[in-house]
């Protein structure tokens, strides 16, 4: 079903089968334009940008059938908490007004079969830096609910996904010291469990993405070295995660990734 999401720009589920890749930055200005993923993993072309053009925001996939890009800088130095639904044809709404704390290079992902989290994050480039681990609930309607008190580790440039068909994770990113691998569960009511010891790589601004109806992957990212990887580590049904598996492809960061067809 869902989704991923990390930094630079974003990427949802949408129609059941649908992906699409939205917002980002282009030098020098930040973009709302989209492109849609058919069920065959063919990427369309732009569409103009509908709403708040912004970067490092997170989205992911509610009702079953849409998707919901939120949050996000829409300058240097800016934090939004701006929202838009994303219909089951992969068309995008005009901003709704920001819900919860403004803030970016956070994460979101589904759970409870039609619902959606968003979590952790960042708004402050002042010392200390304004890490954060707070969540906002997203119903079945695609609305955001108003800030849940965070569990675990503050951090940022995290990535999360669905597993097990209704339960979510939130894993690695990077809290104020370096990169880290530890985990946090999502379960079908979206509370999120303490951290859980990691496992793999540390790293942070990597993706994530649901694979055959109820597993998950993490993939990629920048290890606290500020070297590129591209391991990647599985995630079973139950929400466990797999020791690194050997990269494939380019090792980058600040990706993203979601389900299609």
């Amino acid at each position: 079903m869902p989704l991923l999401i990390v930094p630079a720009n974003s990427a949802v589920e949408s129609g059941n089968d649908n992906g699409i890749f939205g917002y980002g930055w282009i030098t020098p200005a930040y973009q709302s334009i989209s492109n849609i993923v058919s069920n065959l993993g063919v990427v369309a072309t732009d569409v103009t940008g509908v709403g708040t053009a912004r970067s490092i925001l997170a989205g992911c996939e509610y009702g079953g059938d849409k998707g919901i890009f939120a949050y996000g800088a829409p300058s240097p130095g800016t934090y939004t908490s701006v929202s838009n639904l994303v219909s089951n044809t992969g068309v995008i709404g005009t901003d709704v007004s920001g819900v919860g704390q403004a803030r970016t290079a956070l994460a979101g992902c589904a759970y409870g079969d039609d619902k959606g989290i968003f979590g952790y994050g960042f708004n402050s480039p002042a010392a200390p830096p304004g890490f954060m681990s707070m969540t906002n609930l997203v119903s079945n309607t695609g609305v955001i609910g108003t800030d849940v008190t965070g569990v675990g580790t503050d951090r940022r440039y995290l990535a999360a996904c669905e597993f097990g068909g209704d339960q979510g994770i939130f894993g690695y990113g990077y809290p104020p010291w370096a990169g880290v691998n530890m985990t946090n569960l999502v379960s079908n009511t979206g509370v999120v469990s303490t951290d859980v010891t990691g496992v793999g790589t540390a790293r942070s601004s990597l993706a994530a993405t649901q694979y055959g109806g109820d597993k998950g992957i993490f993939g990629f990212g920048q290890t606290p070295e500020n070297s590129y990887t591209a391991v990647t580590n599985l995630v079973s049904n139950t929400g466990v995660v797999a020791t690194d598996t050997s990269g494939v492809g380019t090792a980058r960061a600040f990706l993203a990734g979601c389900s299609y067809n």
